[in-house]
């Protein structure tokens, strides 16, 4: 579940704050096509926040993406960073103070791992000491090993490890806003999951203003402070937290999209850390025992392969916290698929109008 993000002061956790970022009205048309790519779009992302962009194909997910850098020119409408307009900037400086990464990665094979990472700061005319030292920063920030990996090239590195060179190197010059296409979608699904993961990890610690495209509406809500779901030609359908968007989908387009599952998807916001346990009252614990990051999903998901016997949470001491059983979640839900209150986790974020 994405931590709630605020806006940092300068200087914490060695990275400048993030930027808001605005789109107003923003249209793209192509030449020839009658419907536009993208239709009157418009949504606000606090700083730090991570807005996911989700739709079937034909919606324009990477078109907005790209119009925010102007590697495509708006036909109408503006995009404001942290207040100011991008048509104010020029495209080539713009780009540079925006993180991008991509699904295909796109590391240069012929350059370093360290050498990946240094392209903007070099770039950007930073003295190479000042490089060297971010480099080995950003390695240690994704998990990796400076020593072992920043004379390693791409070729030698397994997906997950070059998909983080992919991101170090997008927030190689601390940028305000980072842009994130698809980056986990050519990963095996259980590296797929450890990455999206560590990527929350390393989100906590750099507090970006992140826009992310995906296909995938799991990841979405898992990873996204907001979610703006588009329809084909670029329109938006609904822009909300992930806990109201499964909660109250604005249409039926919203809630097919979402899936008839949306009950249980709400069970991956929150964590056994977000519900009241029962207490053990002399009983037993079970063998099986889980920590309290786990979410309420994937509790219920082990409670019904393990025959329904309840499982034994434990905190990061390995202290028994009490138990959770398939009657407590049961007893979560709501008729509408909602998460109960006040009993049940609040789904955090507020939503955003559009």
């Amino acid at each position: 579940m994405p931590v709630p993000h605020t806006a940092r002061s300068e200087g914490s956790s060695g990275f400048a704050p993030a930027a808001p970022l605005e789109l107003r009205s923003v249209t793209k048309r192509y030449p020839g096509q009658a419907v536009p790519a993208i239709a009157e779009l418009s949504l606000e992302v606090p700083a730090g926040e991570v807005c996911v962009l989700v739709g079937p194909s034909g919606s324009g997910k990477t078109t907005a993406m790209r119009l925010i850098n102007r590697m495509i020119e708006l036909s109408s409408g503006d995009i404001l960073l942290g207040g100011r307009s991008v048509l104010q900037r020029r495209p080539d400086e713009l780009r540079r103070e925006i993180g991008y990464v991509i699904q295909q990665i796109g590391l240069f094979p012929h350059h370093t791992v360290g050498e990946n990472v240094a392209t903007v700061p070099r770039l950007l005319g930073w003295e190479r000491a000042r490089i060297a030292h971010r480099v080995d920063e950003l390695l240690e920030l994704v998990g990796l090993d400076p020593q072992e990996m920043r004379g390693r090239y791409p070729a030698q590195l397994s997906g997950g490890q070059q998909q983080r060179v992919g991101v170090a190197r997008a927030l190689a010059a601390d940028p305000p806003l980072m842009l994130m296409d698809e980056p986990f979608g050519a990963i095996d699904p259980i590296n797929r999951e450890r990455l999206q993961d560590e990527f929350l990890r390393l989100q906590a610690t750099v507090r970006k203003t992140i826009v992310f495209v995906t296909h995938d509406i799991d990841e979405a809500i898992k990873m996204g402070d907001r979610i703006a779901i588009l329809r084909e030609g670029g329109v938006l359908a609904q822009y909300a937290a992930p806990a109201e968007l499964l909660s109250r989908p604005a249409d039926d387009f919203v809630a097919q999209f979402v899936g008839a599952d949306r009950g249980l998807k709400r069970l991956t916001l929150a964590t056994l850390a977000d519900v009241e346990l029962i207490e053990p009252n002399g009983l037993s614990p079970s063998a099986r025992r889980v920590p309290l990051r786990t979410t309420v999903r994937d509790a219920l998901s082990m409670i019904l392969t393990a025959g329904g016997s309840p499982l034994t949470v434990v905190d990061d001491q390995g202290q028994v916290t009490g138990l959770v059983t398939l009657e407590l979640v049961g007893g979560l839900l709501g008729k509408d698929g909602a998460l109960a209150e006040p009993d049940g986790p609040a789904g955090g974020g507020g939503d955003g109008g559009a």
